[in-house]
């Protein structure tokens, strides 16, 4: 079928020689290409900036004079042919990773299905670091060649706002997006009207339209029900992410699994693997079997043959991670589907019932789990975790050979290493380094790069950030209705030169964020300690329904504004792409203190150490796997911590590792040039180790070759 698109690269009215610049915007490649992101702050810094660097707002507002000026500067029109041949290298390279390997499975279509997907903030559809996974994941697909298409939702409000009051409180806001403002084009058939699917539930039909957005070679698809067959509830269906109202969370899951088979269909996709990035779109599975009983298979018959290429992701042991439905939304919303798949009501429930103390569930992750063949956690940890927890499906089986294995998560490079230390990895590591990236060989020449010039990137990435915070509170400040001691405690005492640890991630109970307030005099000694102080930055979001994980938020903050703190504490609200950005590049240590094993794997600590940071945490999830002893500090030991008994000894061993071995190395054995030599060489131990293990490049080759290529292999039997 033909794709039209109503839009077109040129339809900003530049200037013939810099009309590429259009479709640059058009494609998220240039989130992970400094080099392309500098085609568009060069014309105009401030306004990039005001406008949260999207490209096509900004062409389409900057003033004509700065267009024509840099249309005729001989030195931005070599970088913009530079960009122009790097993108058109990229996009029509036949030496993939993908292609040199695995030639004959290049041409098969791997359907990534995700909630939600986290890939750069003008573009708020996700909440946390499950999405930023999924967009980390389509980025490497994209630069390993591989042949993914991703199906999510286009979330007409997006992610909350985060608005913390005086008291600490938080406040959600939800903020409109104007399609017209992203980078996306509607999906339309060969008469020029938009593609919908349907999606029939027992008192109504569901219609969503089909979206592109493009990142790299990489299509991703989303589904957007906001059209004028629905009615006006159904219509803010894709309006938010999970929403809270059952009735509408399962509605979603629905049309995400169903609803996005049939949008593969449409656009004439036939998937040799569908991959559900955890258990939302698990009822993909079942449309697929519908498909071939309407064919004439047997459900059995169906089930085997499409269980085959199915791969499901977990994500977490944590409850309200994993849904579970009541039976009797079953009965309201899934009625319709039982004939079709030639099934009774109770033969239906009992593709996923779960059986708890407090009584039945349909569970979507035991759907997926018992309709994927390929089927992984996200840490080794985390693998064990899974086996145990899930070990009910498999009960004829011992619990180590639970057929779930694990891949362990990794961070796309490219896109969150900073800008400097890429040009100083250029210099010292080959203009090829990229390429190599998760060669652990590439990375023993980290050793042989001077002190100064590692140290110097470091100290310009941290007077990046503390002037990025400075700005951010002269903003909030001018736009009132903040309290002057709200101001202080976002960060306009921060010291660039100071020890800075940073503390970001989503606000849940079992993250700890106030264990390091477990003894609160002990703390503010630590911090404000004469020549060796300590600064900590906060910042995250609790989900709107979350009333434990807010109040969490309100009690950190409200230990952030004392004044006996002297500035040292710092909470920054509303955590995006953009400020992870800024933090994990220019923070010293990143901390991460759950209680374990509750961490599946996190992702964080992983970008602060490829920028130089270095990580202190609780030994869960990947670093458990990545700490050597040398390339940054544990806290506890390597036991299972869940539950509040050890959260008094987790903090004393918090403390005593920030008094005892963390403070000390970083303001001592410094000489005349102030550089703390056995800092850096811890910096350098973590980067050669952290980087090239946990980076999505090792990743997504281990998912190509452990699920997808098995999956494939099934079908072409």
């Amino acid at each position: 079928m033909t794709t039209f698109r109503t839009k077109t690269p040129n339809h900003f009215d530049l200037p013939r020689r810099i009309a590429r610049l259009g479709e640059l915007a058009y494609n998220l490649w240039w989130t992970w290409n400094p080099h392309a992101q500098r085609l568009f702050n060069r014309i105009d810094n401030a306004l990039w900036e005001r406008l949260n660097h999207n490209p096509f707002v900004f062409l389409g507002q900057v003033g004509r004079s700065e267009i024509n000026a840099v249309a005729q500067n001989t030195i931005y029109l070599d970088l913009y042919d530079r960009v122009c041949r790097e993108f058109d290298a990229y996009l029509t390279r036949t030496d993939t990773w993908c292609a040199q390997n695995h030639p004959a499975h290049c041409e098969q279509t791997i359907a990534y299905f995700s909630m939600e997907f986290g890939l750069h903030e003008i573009l708020p559809s996700y909440s946390g670091g499950l999405g930023v996974l999924a967009g980390d994941h389509l980025k490497e697909a994209s630069d390993l060649g591989l042949p993914l298409v991703g199906v999510g939702f286009l979330y007409a409000e997006g992610y909350f706002s985060q608005r913390i009051s005086e008291d600490g409180w938080q406040d959600a806001q939800n903020n409109p997006i104007a399609i017209e403002d992203l980078p996306i084009l509607p999906v339309l058939n060969e008469s020029g009207e938009p593609i919908t699917i349907a999606v029939k539930f027992p008192d109504r039909a569901i219609t969503a339209r089909i979206w592109e957005l493009r990142v790299g070679r990489v299509p991703l698809y989303l589904l957007d029900t906001n059209v004028d067959e629905n009615n006006p509830a159904d219509r803010k269906l894709t309006a938010r992410l999970y929403w809270s109202d059952l009735d509408l969370r399962i509605a979603q899951e629905v049309l995400l699994g169903v609803g996005g088979v049939r949008a593969l269909r449409a656009l004439g996709y036939n998937p040799t693997v569908w991959h559900m990035n955890e258990g939302h779109a698990a009822f993909l599975t079942l449309e697929r079997v519908r498909e071939l009983v309407a064919s004439g298979e047997t459900f059995e018959a169906a089930a085997a043959k499409t269980r085959a290429n199915n791969v499901f992701t977990t994500h977490t042991p944590v409850p309200a991670g994993n849904d579970e439905f009541p039976l009797w939304l079953m009965d309201k919303y899934l009625s319709p589907m039982w004939p079709e798949l030639g099934l009774d009501r109770d033969q239906f429930v009992d593709l996923a019932r779960n059986r708890q103390s407090w009584g039945e569930s349909f569970s979507m992750p035991v759907l997926a789990l018992r309709f994927s063949a390929g089927r992984n956690a996200v840490s080794e940890l985390h693998g064990r975790v899974s086996r145990r927890m899930w070990h009910f499906l498999w009960p004829e089986v011992e619990e180590d050979d639970v057929p779930i294995t694990y891949v362990t998560n990794g961070v796309h490079t490219g896109t969150w290493m900073a800008r400097r230390l890429r040009v100083l990895f250029d210099k010292h590591l080959g203009e090829d380094w990229l390429d190599r990236l998760d060669d652990p060989e590439t990375w023993t020449k980290v050793n042989d790069i001077p002190d100064a010039e590692l140290w110097a990137v470091r100290t310009h990435l941290k007077r990046k950030l503390a002037f990025y915070v400075l700005e951010r509170a002269r903003q909030h400040w001018r736009r009132g209705g903040y309290h002057p001691v709200q101001v202080i405690a976002s960060g306009v005492l921060l010291d660039p030169y100071v020890l800075t640890i940073g503390f970001a991630r989503r606000f849940a109970t079992y993250k700890r964020a106030s264990l390091v307030f477990s003894d609160l005099d002990r703390l503010l000694k630590i911090i404000n300690r004469p020549n060796r102080p300590v600064q900590i930055i906060f910042a995250g979001k609790a989900h709107p329904a979350d009333e434990p994980g807010k109040m969490l938020i309100q009690e950190v903050y409200r230990m952030v504004k004392k004044a006996e703190n002297g500035g040292r504490l710092v909470f920054l609200e509303d955590y995006d792409i953009n400020l992870a950005r800024y933090l994990v590049q220019g923070v010293d240590v990143w901390m991460n203190n759950p209680r374990r094993p509750n961490e599946a794997s996190g992702t964080s600590g992983m970008k602060a150490a490829l920028n130089g940071g270095l990580n202190f945490s609780v030994l869960d999830g990947w670093w458990r796997e990545a700490y050597n002893g040398h390339n940054g500090w544990a806290i506890g030991d390597d036991a299972d911590t869940d539950t509040k008994v050890s959260d008094a000894a987790d903090a004393e061993s918090l403390y005593n590792v920030l008094e005892n071995e963390i403070i000390p190395l970083y303001y001592s054995d410094r000489n005349g040039d102030d550089i703390p030599r056995k800092w850096v060489a811890r910096m350098k131990e973590s980067m050669r180790t952290v980087t090239p293990q946990f980076s999505t490049r090792r990743m997504v080759k281990e998912y190509a070759e452990r699920l997808y290529l098995p999956a494939m292999r099934s079908t072409l039997r």
